[in-house]
């Protein structure tokens, strides 16, 4: 006689720490609200659901009704809460210490919301796996996760033995891990209902024991066309009457299978995340490559059995192919071995509620979702970091002055530290700024990001749209749309960095030439040849105000001074240039020119302070705003990272100084 198939169904529920607040109304009306409400008609539909910390406490601040129908379902024994870390890190990323406390934060925080501790569930965020986080699983009381089935092909585990949890182990501790079906993420929700419950009754006469299911629980109602697909259409409804009607399938929690089975056996799996983000992870040339074999074993019918084979990059590749995320995680390392410093007694839980946010994954990678090339993704870490900065430097001052590699690029950093501003020039061939944030508004100008190079740009010249197939709908996976006017010139890689105080060269006669070969003459002064003379700049920090001079002699020509600077408005109504006379000329998101400039504010009432730029003599300068190009759920976007300011200098060959004033100034209170 056929056993029925035990159904683990599981949704996680995160929005990204610093989010618009419409953007997560949307989700609550469209996703969170519908599916609860939808789940709440069907006492015996199991499931078990994560939501992150961050999450949670918009979620009940702003919708405690909904808020209480979960925490009533939670009560009747229909619901089974995962925990994690509480601001959603990637485990992984984060020194074991902070792994224990994200975990023990939201575990206490779902006990008391709803009464329920995580009771050995949990959820891996981006299902990145490293073996390091085993240990911090297991002290924080959790006993299982789960994992993609890739994980475990990837490790020889043949797909027939798939449907039930492996233990594995690291340092003593042990840890169980169920296989998520890569077959059920795709079909559910976006093959039809009844289609997906003969799949499940399907595998049941087959043999299998549990088919595992847990993805993002946006799929039902925020992904592109899914809010009609799932409830308008009622898809969520009748794959639910149909689970429940079957003699074939039942819906249990992955606690009670854990306790009613026994371990398939012992396991090691290997560094990996789900098979679309081994794809992202990769530099660009390699993710062409990759794709192109990957396609060309779907065509010859033997993707399914190689797989395994075709590994790509690891989660922890995002730090190499982006120097801005490495450098924002590097700084966030920094600042948390300082809060482990310090002594208990001077700890505070806003400095580790700080440290947590400032853990968040979104805003370091890069795939499906924006992510880090969103601005107020990066803005909402730089601004929990600084502001713990800025608390941790209250009580333990840090050097005015220090080098260091903190990033491991080969180069050192200059730390420049003033009453509010922390300048950190990168001792390379450019001796630009990485870093220029001011700790009154909590807020790094320097936090941009140049056009890299993406795979997925080879998109650009597909053709809009795509028809979903086999009566569906499209995953967001394979959808191709355009949110913005986009040419192929629009994605084409920088071959600098977008800092602060990048310089190139114009000579008289002759093309333009980076000047990439400055060298320390003396502590944060750099020189380099021009031609037949040479220029040199130098850096100082005098409480709030950052002195950048520059010294030329012999050179001709025109030297190109370039500022990329990150404000919060982007192209927003809120941003805006003032001039030296007071007037407004236009926003950020619109080119300005202006011939003969001594002094420009960037104003920013998002930011609620400003920039004050000043030179020492006329400057023709020009502003125009810096575009990088990512893809989203919803398509192709051209996301403005940065006002881009250019000054001119003309060089007559005689000895030429030139000097930038930085302040960073707060709006009254």
């Amino acid at each position: 006689m056929t056993q029925p198939i035990s159904l683990l169904f599981g949704v996680h529920a995160h929005q990204p720490v610093g989010n618009f607040d419409a953007v997560m109304e949307e989700a609550h009306v469209r996703c969170y609200r519908m599916f609860l409400q939808t789940a709440e008609r069907y006492p015996d539909f199991r499931f078990a659901v994560h939501f992150s910390g961050w999450l949670l406490d918009w979620l009940m601040a702003r919708h405690p009704d909904d808020m209480a129908r979960l925490a009533a379902m939670t009560r009747r024994g229909q619901v089974e809460w995962f925990g994690s870390g509480d601001c959603e890190p990637v485990l992984a990323s984060i020194p074991h210490r902070d792994r224990v406390s994200q975990i023990a934060v939201l575990s206490d925080k779902i006990e008391r919301l709803f009464g329920q501790r995580p009771r050995g569930g949990a959820w891996l965020t981006e299902r990145v796996w490293e073996s390091a986080v085993v240990p911090s699983l297991a002290d924080t009381g959790i006993d299982y996760v789960a994992v993609d089935d890739y994980h475990f092909l990837c490790a020889g585990e043949p797909a027939a033995r798939l449907d039930g949890f492996f233990t594995t182990e690291e340092d003593g501790r042990r840890l169980d891990l169920f296989p998520i079906s890569e077959q059920a993420r795709y079909r559910l929700p976006f093959s039809p209902a009844e289609g997906a419950v003969a799949w499940l009754e399907h595998l049941a006469r087959e043999g299998h024991r549990a088919a595992v299911y847990f993805d993002d629980i946006e799929k039902f109602g925020i992904w592109p066309e899914t809010y009609h697909w799932v409830y308008e259409q009622g898809w969520l409804t009748r794959f639910i009457e149909g689970v429940l009607a079957s003699k074939l399938i039942r819906t249990e929690t992955y606690a009670d299978s854990h306790a009613r089975q026994k371990t398939r056996g012992i396991v090691y799996l290997p560094t990996t995340s789900y098979i679309e983000m081994n794809e992202w992870t990769l530099p660009a040339p390699a993710a062409r490559a990759y794709h192109a074999l990957v396609e060309q074993e779907k065509q010859a019918g033997r993707f399914e059995a190689r797989k395994p084979f075709l590994r790509g990059g690891m989660w922890r590749n995002f730090f190499m192919r982006f120097p801005e995320s490495n450098w924002m995680h590097k700084r966030m390392l920094d600042v948390s071995a300082r809060l482990a410093a310090l002594p208990e007694a001077l700890r505070t839980p806003a400095m580790q509620a700080r440290l947590h946010r400032a853990q968040a994954n979104d805003a370091y990678w890069h795939g499906l979702f924006g992510g880090l090339y969103l601005p107020h993704l990066r803005r909402a870490i730089w601004h929990n970091l600084l502001a713990l900065e800025a608390a941790l430097d209250g009580v333990s001052p840090p050097l005015t002055f220090e080098r260091r590699d903190l990033d491991s690029d080969g180069h050192e950093e200059i730390f420049l530290r003033g009453t509010d501003l922390l300048a950190v020039v990168r001792a390379d061939g450019d001796a630009a700024l990485a870093e220029l944030s001011s700790r009154a508004l909590a807020h790094n100008f320097g936090d941009t990001l140049r056009r890299h190079d993406e795979a997925y740009h080879d998109k650009l010249l597909a053709t809009h749209g795509q028809h979903a197939q086999h009566g569906g709908i499209a995953s967001a996976h394979d959808r191709v749309a355009f949110r913005h006017d986009i040419a192929p010139a629009d994605a084409e890689p920088d071959s600098r960095p977008r800092g602060m105080f990048v310089d190139c060269w114009h000579p008289a006669d002759g093309a333009p030439r980076p000047v990439r070969d400055y060298a320390e003459t003396s502590p944060a002064t750099f020189a380099a040849p021009l031609g037949e003379g040479r220029v040199a700049k130098s850096y100082v920090l005098d409480g709030g105000q950052l002195t950048v001079r520059y010294d030329s002699d012999g050179a001709s020509g025109r030297l190109e001074i370039r500022l990329n600077i990150a404000m919060p408005s982007c192209d927003g109504y809120l941003g805006r240039y003032i001039l030296e006379d007071g007037d407004i000329p236009c926003g950020f998101g619109d080119r300005l020119e202006l011939p003969a400039a001594r002094r420009l504010t960037l104003d920013d009432g998002v930011l609620g302070g400003s920039l004050v730029i000043a030179v020492d003599r006329p400057l023709a300068l020009t502003a125009r705003a810096h575009r990088a190009v990512s893809q989203s759920e919803a398509g192709f976007e051209k996301i403005m990272q940065a006002v881009e300011l250019t000054g001119e200098w003309l060089l007559d060959g005689a000895p030429r100084s030139l000097t930038f004033t930085i302040e960073a100034r707060a709006r009254p209170a």
